[in-house]
């Protein structure tokens, strides 16, 4: 008789067991902020003194420092405070979109220390210069960042679109079909910086990305389940479930705004016709309030800026749009049975006009009565999350995940 489970891999052995327990100390300094030996060895499970030799082997390849004394709240004498440093192993998280390119540096913490953006319109050039602009911003961002000792391992790309394999499958608002999004990236980068070490490059939706970084970073609390919407151009989705991303059988999962909401609607540049983002995306919006759509996000102010003073075709238009989000998060959340809904993007400044005809929406469409109006559930996505940030940590579960691989990763050259 066939067995049906899973293989068992090989016996860890004492070297496979401490490089896990260094990745179990490491994250928990990070998740504390500032730590005890004694207050990690009460978290993680292990003897006070194994923590200390585990403490010690991470300072010394530079991951964590020690400063001062403080109180763990348990009898004794005061502990040596513990943070992660600050030099040291970093993320580069590169966000190419529609109409911009925003970089960032993320260090072991997670803090964003370098951030560059640039406001391009990158609808109908070549994928290759597209991705040549933004390794030329890539590599501004990699030079300020060596200057604060911090030495970026890996990229992540954080693309619109269908992204699978390295590659974009399929990016409508962007015009890209079936391109080699890392490779071309990977060389650009090579180029703007001969001499030094390749990166090593990785891809992924930025909608994922984005509520990765929500997960990680935003006003969340306790949710761990939630769904994540990200209006720019496009409308981009994502689905976190018990704080794990949910990314589909093939990877593209979340393709909200390509919902039909009316068959017979506006051609949409998937193909299809009446998608969400005909009636929610950016342009849509500006269209419908009449204001003049901009390369440099002043069309998407100037919209906030006739709402905030009541201007009546201003309004309507982003609460026509909170209804039609509404209308087709109602049939998600009936499907997923998320805990929130997150709007972000340029959602988040919307949000005075645009949530209430979408909670009107949830209220009435929504079976489980759970989203009752003024519930809370539908929310603002919050500052301090954004995809390039969730990219540039996404490098870093790396790093933390088996510190030991990376303790000899600062560049040479």
């Amino acid at each position: 008789m066939k067995s049906n489970l899973t293989p068992l891999g090989p016996k860890a052995d004492k070297d496979t067991v401490r490089r896990s327990n260094l990745s179990l100390v490491l994250r928990a300094v990070r998740d504390e902020g500032e730590a005890t030996r004694a207050g990690v060895a009460s978290r993680v499970g292990l003897t006070r003194a194994a923590v200390s030799s585990l403490v010690e082997q991470l300072i010394d390849i530079g991951f964590l420092t020690e400063s001062g004394k403080t109180f763990s709240g348990q009898a004794g004498r005061p502990g040596t405070a513990l943070k992660v440093a600050r030099t040291g192993p970093a993320g580069l998280g590169v966000e190419v979109n529609i109409d911009y390119v925003s970089v960032c540096v993320v260090d072991l913490a997670g803090t964003g220390r370098v951030r560059l953006t640039e406001h391009l319109d990158n609808r109908g050039a070549p994928p290759a210069e597209v991705l040549a602009r933004a390794a030329g911003i890539a590599a501004r961002t990699l030079d300020s960042a060596r200057e604060q000792e911090l030495f970026p391992v890996g990229v992540a790309l954080a693309l619109p679109g269908l992204v699978s394999g390295g590659a974009v499958r399929q990016a409508p608002n962007l015009g890209w079909n079936q391109v080699p999004a890392e490779e071309l990236f990977a060389a650009s980068l090579a180029a703007e910086q001969p001499g030094r070490g390749a990166l090593p490059v990785s891809s992924e939706n930025e909608a994922n990305l984005a509520a990765l970084a929500e997960l990680w970073f935003g006003g969340l609390d306790t949710i761990r389940s939630f769904l994540y919407l990200t209006g720019e151009i496009g409308v981009g989705g994502a689905l976190v479930i018990d704080g794990e991303l949910l990314r589909g059988a093939h990877g593209f999962a979340g393709e909200i705004g390509h919902v039909v909401v009316d068959a017979e609607g506006p051609q949409c540049r998937c193909g299809s016709r009446g998608c969400l983002e005909q009636y929610a995306g950016q342009a849509a919006l500006l269209r419908a309030a009449g204001v003049q759509e901009s390369g440099s996000g002043s069309g998407v102010a100037e919209l906030e800026r006739r709402a905030r003073a009541g201007d009546e075709r201003a309004v309507a238009a982003v609460a026509e749009a909170g209804r039609m989000l509404g209308r087709v998060l109602s049939g998600a959340v009936n499907l997923l049975d998320p805990d929130a809904v997150v709007l972000g993007g340029i959602y988040r400044n919307l949000m005075p006009w645009l949530s209430p005809p979408a909670d009107e929406e949830l209220t009435g469409r929504v079976v489980s009565g759970l989203w009752a109006a003024g519930s809370g559930r539908l929310r603002a996505s919050s500052v301090a999350g954004d995809a390039a940030r969730g990219a540039a940590a996404l490098v870093m579960t790396g790093v933390l995940a088996d510190p030991v691989a990376y303790a000899d990763g600062r560049e040479t050259g």
